[in-house]
């Protein structure tokens, strides 16, 4: 069982990441997790600097704390090799540390550079394939070549590349991308604790780790942090085929009107009463998931940090599955 930290991209400066990835590794997490976003979910959450460039100058302040994307859309947004090349670089620059993950992507952060996003979740699928078919090619070394129905390659080669490739764990909210993730993708990523996902990932055949992000909000008392999730997180609540779909962070404030705080604790195990957030992380490892990325949708990171360093970070290592059934 290992547990990371979720950078929230969107709810912070490339700075103020960059200390809290610091501080996470001294607080003992085994990796962070960093969104990729063009735009934040939320208006007030007032952030969304370039992911590659926070990586970049985190593993340059770290030294042994694992870094991901969580997640990274290869399709349209970034080209594929370009993703391939990135990747390639920080694994290099971190000293293999990283984990690449993918995923379809979301409207919101897609359709900004005017190519569209495709409105068939199939589609989405058979590019990211083309898509992580491409980053596999370009890591083999040497000039390479691909034509695919959605996606091409011409002529191209990354130089630079690690003497291990990095593990690319693949996002899935269904039957198709958890078979995806098992056919060619190194690893599964999630964020509800389903243990149908990791079934099929394990039916079809993956045998890498499953990552989860788990929903938490420390503060003081249950109030305090139920209030801070709504103001930041209440777009969680949505669900993927929402939040997958609609392009602006205008739409999620229209979009979520109707949340209160009662949504927002039963989503996020909040407050400071430890038992209340192992339970939480109980779940997701009853699903199956052993790599436990705990988003802290809490006013306070600093405290959430000692907090897991004081209260959680045994426990949570601790943690078996309890015959969890699909």
């Amino acid at each position: 069982m290992q547990i990371g930290y979720k950078l929230a991209s969107e709810a912070f400066g490339p700075d103020e990441l960059v200390r809290q990835a610091v501080a996470a590794e001294e607080a003992g997490f085994d990796f962070v997790e960093i969104s990729d976003h063009f735009h934040p979910w939320l208006d007030n959450q007032g952030h969304s600097p370039f992911t590659w460039s926070v990586l970049g100058a985190i593993a340059a302040r770290t030294e042994r704390i694992g870094l991901a994307t969580g997640v990274t859309c290869p399709t349209v947004r970034y080209h594929p090799a370009v993703v391939a090349q990135a990747a390639a670089t920080l694994a290099l620059l971190s000293g293999g540390r990283f984990t690449l993950g993918v995923g379809a992507g979301e409207r919101l952060n897609e359709h900004v550079v005017g190519r569209g996003f495709p409105d068939s979740v199939p589609v989405r699928h058979a590019m990211l394939r083309e898509a992580l078919e491409i980053i596999r090619l370009l890591w083999r070394g040497g000039y390479r070549s691909y034509e695919g129905t959605y996606l091409r390659l011409e002529d191209a080669r990354v130089f630079d590349l690690p003497d291990e490739p990095p593990l690319i764990a693949v996002a899935a909210g269904g039957h198709e991308a958890a078979r995806l993730a098992a056919e060619i993708g190194g690893g599964l990523f999630a964020t509800e604790a389903r243990p149908e996902l990791v079934y099929t990932y394990r039916e079809a055949g993956g045998r890498g780790p499953a990552y989860a992000e788990v929903p938490l909000a420390w503060a003081p008392d249950e109030r305090t942090a139920a209030r801070a999730a709504l103001e930041t997180n209440r777009w969680a609540v949505t669900g993927w085929k929402v939040m997958s779909e609609l392009p602006n962070p205008v739409n999620f404030e229209a979009a979520t009107t109707t949340v209160r705080e009662e949504d927002m604790l039963r989503q996020f195990a909040c407050g400071a009463d430890p038992d209340h957030h192992v339970a939480m992380a109980q779940r997701y490892v009853d699903a199956g998931f052993d790599r436990l990325a705990l988003l802290n949708a809490g006013p306070d990171a600093d405290g959430f940090l000692a907090f897991f360093r004081d209260e959680l970070a045994g426990r949570l290592r601790a943690l078996t599955p309890r015959g969890a059934r699909v």
